[in-house]
């Protein structure tokens, strides 16, 4: 199945000044089968190297001779590596650590060859080593779940593809495909994400055996919790694992995970599931300018699940579930909608830029204006609401708006496109006006591309 990574991957295959490239996500989001879709593409052969299965291998690279190292790799994988020809795909190299370190040589000394690592748990050597990393001597490719517009290519609807990446503002024709759109867009929210479940799914039309294929993903990282370390207890963080996806959305408060432990022991059970990329947290900031992290406080956040599919899976919903639901927005409180918009934000950036996504909570007493996402195009701070229904008075939307003087803001919801030329409506202030992009959710893909031809 095509990821749009490939785009990037290629775009590092033809650069002079290339490093060693690290692809890091979460488990089973695709890593290696994006790395080797990648090798068999462009490259005469691919040389794969899988420490978890190949302990010995590793030792070949404690000479800091690139040279010694690929003449004894030659040898034991019976096969030429050739600078400029061959892929080395080094999977799970979170197995032997010390190899991370040794693409800093290969930099150096043996530049054209072309180097694509990845693995699991990686976050957790990258935060605790003893060993001195190549900074500024390998570079970096964030990979998350597949998204809504992937998986419309995977399913072979690549029409219905070209007519999202088409669409104008001012195309009232589109309209008449808002109904097939949502479908599709319902059947993404079930399946999510996962290679592995969306393929299930494709090859099987069948909801059920894509449940299995979701639970057995979500079997595996519980299964990784013993290679968490010893810093945290498992029932704990089997128990947060467990709690997260039912609060999606909501302002994090430790007491919804359980009012019996203490805030520090939870904190560092979500610290070991942020770490493994399994959740994200969305944090506040004041958004008095850019770039957004600046004004982060860590003290108020909320929570993204990994994967959309995995959040349904993980709360019991089923595919009759949503598909029954007389307004999709309302399923979960509104959680699955505001999962799948921040699943895309949170990936929105160029592939090489950590995933970071930022919302508003307004920290005045006796208020609780929240807005869901904060979304930077150029110089601009665009906030983002997931919201029910055609028409609402999204009252939180219009606080930020004259709070923060901005001018434009987006609504999410199952409503076909529009842009509306509006004004605040704040008692006792003065009217600001600012335009109001409204999207459908399936729409999250042309966001930025859309907001540059208004903005």
């Amino acid at each position: 199945m095509y990821r749009f990574a490939m785009k990037s991957l290629q775009d590092w295959k033809d650069q002079p000044d290339r490093k060693p490239l690290v692809i890091r996500g979460a488990r089973q989001v695709g890593k290696s089968s994006l790395a080797r879709m990648f090798g068999d593409s462009h490259f005469d052969n691919v040389v794969e190297i899988n420490f978890e299965q190949d302990q010995k291998s590793a030792g070949y690279f404690k000479t800091h001779s690139p040279t010694k190292t690929i003449a004894l790799l030659e040898a034991d994988q019976s096969t030429d590596i050739k600078p400029g020809k061959t892929l080395l795909f080094l999977d799970e190299i979170q197995a032997a650590p010390k190899v991370l370190a040794s693409l800093r040589y290969f930099y150096e000394q043996m530049p054209k060859l072309h180097i694509v690592a990845a693995g699991s748990l990686l976050e957790f050597v990258l935060e605790d080593h003893s060993f001195s990393m190549p900074v500024g001597r390998i570079e970096y490719l964030h990979l998350g779940p597949m998204t809504f517009e992937e998986y419309l290519l995977a399913a072979g609807k690549e029409k219905r593809l070209d007519a999202l990446r088409n669409f104008t503002i001012t195309d009232e024709s589109f309209a008449s495909l808002h109904l097939a759109f949502m479908e599709d867009f319902r059947d993404y929210c079930v399946v999510g994400g996962m290679p592995a479940a969306i393929k299930a799914y494709i090859e099987s039309n069948s909801y059920l055996t894509t449940e299995r294929i979701q639970e057995g993903i979500l079997a595996t990282y519980r299964d990784d919790f013993s290679k968490y370390g010893k810093r945290v207890n498992h029932s704990r963080l089997q128990k947060v694992f467990s709690r997260l996806p039912l609060l999606v959305g909501q302002k994090f408060k430790y007491t919804n995970l359980d009012r019996q432990e203490q805030s520090r022991e939870l904190a560092k059970a979500i610290n070991m599931l942020e770490l493994a990329r399994v959740i994200r947290r969305v944090q506040h900031s004041d958004a008095n300018g850019i770039p957004l992290g600046a004004e982060v406080n860590d003290r108020y956040f909320k929570t993204l699940f990994l994967d959309v599919g995995l959040l349904c899976r993980a709360c019991g919903l089923s595919m009759t579930d949503v598909h029954n639901a007389d307004d999709i927005m309302l399923i979960n409180s509104g959680a699955v909608c505001e999962q799948f918009i921040g699943q895309h934000l949170l990936y929105a950036k160029k592939y090489y830029e950590e995933p970071q996504l930022y919302c508003w909570m307004r920290q005045k007493r006796n208020t609780s204006a929240e807005v869901d996402y904060l979304f930077q195009i150029g110089t601009n701070i665009v906030p983002i609401e997931v919201k029910a229904g055609k028409t609402g008075t999204l009252k939180s939307l219009h606080v930020f708006v004259a709070e923060k003087n901005r001018n434009f803001a987006i609504r999410f919801n199952a409503d076909t496109p529009s842009i509306l030329d509006t004004q605040t409506r704040i008692a006792g202030k003065t009217p600001q006006n600012f335009k109001l992009l409204s999207l459908p959710l399936y729409m999250i893909g042309q966001t930025q591309r859309l907001c540059h031809e208004i903005i």
